[in-house]
């Protein structure tokens, strides 16, 4: 079992591994340099656990920016009855893809 982290960022939590690749909330970092998450929740391995009261002192995650990417669009309606009244509405949500470096 390899290392696995939970960290915070952009007001969600995320559960991420060594290598893994990530879409979180848009960062204003550059794509090819490193960023560190230092709102670390919870750190685990195949021995020891440990669970931050919230937050683990000290922990960081580091990672690398991929790329800024768009989302799939997200449409959704608004009506009102018998009012001959309907809007149609959506966007597309901007994320930050990452690589998990050091879980």
């Amino acid at each position: 079992m390899s290392k696995l982290s939970v960290i915070q960022t952009g007001g969600k939590q995320y559960i991420v591994t060594d290598g893994q690749k990530v879409r979180v909330d848009k960062m204003d970092t550059a794509a090819g340099k490193k960023v560190t998450f230092k709102e670390v929740l919870l750190t685990s391995d195949s021995k020891t656990t440990t669970i931050g009261t919230p937050l683990i002192k000290g922990a960081k995650v580091e990672a690398k920016v991929l790329a800024h990417v768009r989302g799939k669009k997200v449409t959704g309606v608004k009506m009102k009855a018998k009012k001959r009244h309907k809007k149609l509405f959506g966007h597309k949500q901007h994320y930050t893809e990452v690589e998990i470096t050091k879980a």
